[in-house]
Order: structure tokens, then sequence, then C-alpha cells
């Protein structure tokens, strides 16, 4: 079964819902690729392998929702947080079918494969393998990957055993949860290891054909391109040549259209893109960032010391999101309508934007990924996890 002590085999199972929380699991692959080459990673789509059925009728409900009525999923998401009437028993039963229906598939590949590790990057399979270590199924290490800024019920079971968080601030959350401290290590939500290269923002500027000595301000829509982004780039496009605009529509073609249309009409200067895989430069030589409130994107701004305009987050975890961030210092919320005016008087306020930019790279902890594979090889290595 290999050497004892070493990194050998690691499953990480995340859920394909919006972005985030796959490439979260990327990022965590990438990190082990440079400290332990040695071992295997695997990324397992969850329902995708164990039950493509569930994550049709499950993920293309949430989905839905999150498009049509994000007032309910709010609702809900709020009904269930602790000690809300979703959070104990509903949880329990939610939970319960997912795993009836996707633990045997999930079970036998876990058998073949013998991790010593899982990590999950989504709270659904993580309830499943909580269920799997009750009834000794799998005997390894559980460790829960919280990808937001707020600890919330559905990411909670009993036999997890660590629960990486994305921030010390975060810890009295999981505390009141009943997690002990020694379960939970603050070293952040992982991103992709390219945030944690020093970049040069003049340089990167010319790299990208951008004007380097223009105010630069990047708007983005999240992996999904949800969002006011059109009126946003309307909103900050008008009237102002001392601005260049990075826009990024993410996967969603209609928008990318209609932006591609508008922003012709407009006076400064704008550089639109789609789905993109380098946002890391993009966030880089940007001196500040307009979009939704994704947990992802809130640690990979962070980690650049971006500050953050947060426009209309959806109910749930980016309100949640929302509120550690403004609460931080590292960014503002902002009504779509006000939009340019809030931006055009910071910007004569360039104090309050290093400020913000100053609490952004304090909170920012570009290195998560490296530091739990760090902490994955050590437990292997201290417990002798074979």
């Amino acid at each position: 079964m290999g050497t004892i002590g070493k990194l050998r085999k690691v499953l990480i199972l995340s859920v394909s819902v919006g972005a985030g929380h796959m490439r979260t699991a990327e990022a965590i692959k990438k990190a082990c690729g440079s400290l332990a080459p040695e071992a295997e990673v695997v990324i397992l789509d969850t329902f995708r392998y164990a039950n493509p059925l569930l994550e049709k009728v499950v993920l293309g409900t949430y989905m839905e929702m999150l498009k049509m009525t994000p007032v309910l999923y709010g609702y809900l998401y709020r009904r269930s947080e602790r000690g809300q009437p979703l959070s104990g028993r509903g949880k329990e039963e939610f939970n319960r079918i997912l795993s009836l229906l996707s633990a045997p598939r999930l079970m036998a590949y876990i058998r073949d494969f013998e991790p010593q590790i899982i990590v999950c990057t989504h709270p659904f399979p993580l309830g499943i393998i909580s269920y799997m270590k009750k009834r000794g199924k799998f005997n390894g290490l559980a460790v829960a990957t919280i990808t937001d800024f707020t600890i919330h019920s559905f990411w909670i079971f009993p036999h997890v055993d660590t629960y990486i968080v994305g921030s010390e601030a975060l810890i009295p959350q999981c505390e009141q949860y009943g997690i002990e401290k020694k379960r939970i290590r603050a070293t952040g939500i992982p991103i992709d290891p390219a945030f944690s290269k020093p970049y040069d923002k003049y340089r990167l500027r010319l790299e990208l054909n951008l004007d380097p000595d223009l105010t630069t301000i990047l708007l983005v829509g999240g992996g999904l391109g949800m969002g006011p982004l059109l009126s946003a780039v309307k909103s900050l496009g008008s009237g102002n040549n001392r601005l260049q605009l990075i826009v990024v529509s993410g996967a969603n073609k209609v928008l990318y259209e209609r932006l591609a249309r508008t922003i012709p009409s407009l006076s400064c200067a704008i550089r639109l893109y789609g789905f993109v895989d380098n946002i890391h430069q993009l966030m880089a030589a940007s001196d500040l960032m307009v979009g939704k409130a994704g947990g992802l994107t809130c640690a990979e701004a962070l980690a650049l010391g971006l500050p953050m305009f947060i426009v209309d987050p959806l109910p749930g975890q980016e309100e949640r999101n929302t509120e550690f961030i403004c609460s931080m210092q590292a960014g503002v919320k902002v009504e779509e309508k006000d939009l340019a005016a809030v931006i055009t008087n910071y910007l004569h306020k360039q104090s309050d934007i290093a400020s913000m930019a100053s609490a952004a790279l304090g909170l920012g902890k570009p290195g998560a990924a490296y530091d739990l594979v760090d902490y994955m090889s050590h437990v292997v290595r201290d417990l002798k996890v074979i």
C-alpha cells in the first residue's frame, strides 16, 4: 500500500455548481504537483460520477433557483443557518438521502483508490464522507475546505477531522458550532498558486496592451457571468476617459455579445474578455474591482490586495461574504444605481483606496493551497497514515 508517512494518494471531492468549488479543487491539485509530485491526486465531480440523475435534480434546481428566484434561495439559506429550523433535522435528512443515493458508487471508488486523505470543497460530498466514516467505510483523514467567508450549518458534520477556513476571524463561528479549535486551520481558501507570485503592475499592463498610466478597474461577473455587469460597464464607461476598464463576462455568451455591442458607444478604453484563465494577471493589473462576492473571487482579490466594490450580492453566501469583506474594511457594498458616483468619489480620495488595498492585503492568503498541502503532508507523516 505504499510508504508509511508519505503523501501518496489524495482524493478531492467537489461539485460543478458555479465555478468556485472546482477551481478550489484544481488549486489544491496544482499545489500538490509542486510540493508532493509523487502523490496521485484525483478530482472527482461527485454527483456527476456517483449519480448523474441526482446531479441534474439537485444542482439543476439550485442553479435555477439562483437565476430565477434568488430571494427564495436567500430565505432557505438563512433558515438553515445556525440555530434555524433547517439547520438540524432538515439538514440531516437531506444528507441521509444524498448518502443513500450517492454513497454506493462512491464507496466502491474509494475502496479501489485507497486515498489517505479526502478533501471536500463542497458541503454535499462532505456529508457523504462523514456518513461513510461513521459506518467505518473510510478511515483516512476527512478535510473540509470551506469556500466562503462564513460558516454555514451545511458544512458541519461530526466525523470531519479538519476544517480549513478563510480567515482567523471565522474561528469563533466554527467554535459556536462545537468544532474544537484543534480541528480548525485558518490557512485560507485554496486559490491558484499563481496568486502567490509577485507582479509588477506597470509591466503587466504593458504586456496586456493596457495604458500603464490610467486608473484601471476590473469588472467581473463571476464564472457564470451573473450579476448587473452590463449596467456597471455603462455607468463607469460613460463620460470618464481617465479610466480604463477590464471587463470579464465569464461563460455567459449572451452577456458577452451585449457588451460587445455596447462598448463602442462608451467614452473610456475598455478591454472585453469572456471566460479567462489569467484572472490573476487581470487582477494584478487593476487598481480596484467591481463585481460579485463569490468566496473564491474574494479570496483571490484579497491575495493581491485588490479593493472590492461589491454590487448587489446574491442572497445567501454572497451576502455573508460581503458582510465579512466590508467589516474588515477591504471593500464596500454599492447599489447598482450609485456605482459610478461612489467610485468617482473614492478615486478623488486615493488614501481611502490605499487603505482598502492594505486591509485586503493583510487578509489575503495567497499561499493557502500550498499551506493545505504542507499540512496534509505533515499529518500523513506524523500520524503514519498509510
